[in-house]
């Protein structure tokens, strides 16, 4: 359950949810109750972006020499997956010095069913960081809107260090149990200490087995990479849907690359501008928010084990994380649920309203001393299989982030004091996001990049979509993102859940649907609901 930053994984979107993102609660979604403060105020960004941040710098059109044999490539389709073509390409590890070594990138794609009217290549990116976009197509095919899947090649890359793309490696299975387990609310100096030796080891076993692929994972390389594969399936511009962290992708490839923007939608943003103190603390303030409107829900409902209000719901949450943290509960398995692992429980149910029922029973068993269901939940948050092992997700998001921005907390020391300040910002999960940001304290790799804005002067609009109480990605940052493009258009989702478009909004979907098929961006600041 630790694992970085802000943009997915601690607390972030999850290529597990890969159905919910894009192809939406398309069974068993339930009507999330609109309770809750709604995150338009949530504190940490502005509508031009963080002071401070210096914007992105494009880089100069054309293909330069160095790289003209990787622009050159000619990509090998091979059937796959059932019904899928594969294929694998190559980039440089290190842009700076492309003649050194160079490493493997895998990508899958679902043709166009109305050749004849192609509108050419729609990349995806289901967030992250490490969510597998090679997974994430194969469920999107089968439930995308039939003149999206008619009019384009669905195409998934995973992105360097992620999934089949020369992925970074850590920990063994048994170890990823203990590191899950160990307590991120520290209570005294024993368990500050065992936290720290935790993301030591992470980072330890992360150097040793990847080397200096985990110096070459940076969400600005992967966005050269999609530049590469744009080339590569033969469209001048890249059409481009990004979830949650693939929003941050996205936008980093149009700023990078704004003449060779098309249609682009950023759905869940992350607002680049901020640092990771910021984004981790905005970001507890969204799953603040996310709870509240599932207290709120719960308090009506005759299952529900937490009361008969948000504030009792709240309360009794918090007595229940202390039970834990004091005694773990058994589960029908041989591991027991331990306090970060029944806070990680909670965060992935606040993803979807489809995960409320869910998240009722469990909380129902926990009280009675059965951990099963909430450590299930935690499980599906890592991807764990039931046979212990793990992907690699929570690597390549640890990695990927640690190189993104700069760690946010010196020591343990410095998380203690920004504690408070968290908790102000959630006061069911601030403690826990504060000291779950001391990963990156130890990381191998110096980070390469820095806060920053992104305008993207010149590209074709860009269509940023924000959900209201989005728990992973507060609305603030959407709002902040499509402010900063030159081109952004802001759709905003005023309901619950991570995420938009292919979810639960005819409204949204109608409108994402006729940019794509036909370029005609929403309005800047069209709102729906429903």
């Amino acid at each position: 359950m630790r694992a970085g930053q802000y943009r997915s994984r601690r607390f972030a979107p999850v290529a597990a949810l890969a159905v919910l993102l894009l192809a939406g609660c398309t069974a068993g979604s339930t009507t999330g109750s609109t309770a809750g403060a709604s995150s338009d105020a949530v504190s940490g960004s502005t509508a031009a972006g963080a002071p401070g941040a210096a914007p992105l710098q494009p880089i100069p059109a054309g293909t330069p020499a160095a790289l003209a044999t990787y622009y050159a490539q000619k990509l090998s389709w091979q059937n796959c997956r059932g019904d899928f073509e594969c294929t694998t390409f190559k980039v440089p590890l290190d842009y700076e010095h492309p003649d050194r070594r160079e490493i493997t990138l895998s990508a899958i794609r679902k043709t166009a069913t109305d050749p004849a009217h192609r509108l050419g290549s729609l990349l995806m990116n289901p967030g992250g960081p490490g969510g597998s976009a090679v997974d994430y197509v194969q469920n999107a095919a089968r439930a995308a809107d039939p003149g999206v899947r008619s009019s384009y090649d669905l195409v998934g890359l995973d992105p360097r260090g992620v999934g089949e793309s020369t992925p970074v490696s850590c920990l063994s299975g048994p170890r990823m149990d203990a590191y899950t387990a160990v307590d991120i609310t520290p209570d005294d100096q024993a368990e500050i200490d065992a936290l720290v030796a935790a993301d030591k080891e992470f980072a330890a076993a992360c150097q040793q087995k990847s080397g200096e692929l985990i110096g070459h994972v940076s969400t600005v390389e992967a966005a050269r990479d999609m530049d590469v594969l744009r080339a590569l399936v033969g469209d001048d511009k890249l059409n481009y849907l990004g979830k949650s962290y693939g929003t941050f992708l996205g936008a980093t490839y149009a700023g990078l690359f704004p003449g060779n923007v098309g249609r682009m939608v950023l759905d869940g943003a992350v607002d680049p501008s901020l640092d990771s103190r910021a984004g981790n603390r905005t970001q507890a303030g969204g799953f603040e928010t996310a709870w509240a409107a599932f207290a709120a829900d719960c308090a009506k409902r005759d299952d529900c084990p937490l009361g008969r209000s948000e504030k009792e719901a709240g309360q009794q949450l918090t007595a229940l994380f202390r039970q834990i943290d004091a005694k773990p509960l058994s589960t029908e398995s041989d591991r027991v649920l331990t306090e970060s692992m029944a806070t990680t429980g909670v965060i992935q149910a606040m993803y979807s309203e489809s995960l409320w029922h869910t998240l009722r029973e469990a909380l129902t068993t926990a009280k009675a001393g059965d951990g099963s269901a909430l450590l299930r939940l935690s499980d599906d948050y890592y991807e764990r299989s039931s046979d212990g092992s793990y992907p690699n997700l929570m690597f390549a998001n640890m990695a990927v982030n640690c190189l993104d921005l700069p760690a946010p907390f010196a020591d343990p020391a410095a998380v203690q004091q920004a504690v408070p300040d968290f908790e102000q910002a959630s006061a069911h999960f601030g403690r826990d996001m504060a000291w779950m940001a001391l990963g990156c304290t130890y990381w191998p790799t110096k980070a390469t990049g820095a806060p920053h804005t992104v305008r993207a002067a010149g590209a074709a609009p860009i269509v940023v979509v924000g959900t209201t109480r989005d728990p992973a990605t507060p609305y603030a940052w959407a709002k902040s993102l499509a402010a900063q493009l030159e081109s952004g258009r802001l759709l905003t989702y005023d309901g619950d859940g991570h995420t938009a478009y292919g979810r639960r909004s005819t409204c949204i979907d109608n409108a994402v649907n006729r940019y794509l098929l036909g370029g005609e961006a929403p309005a800047n600041g069209t709102r729906c609901a429903k």
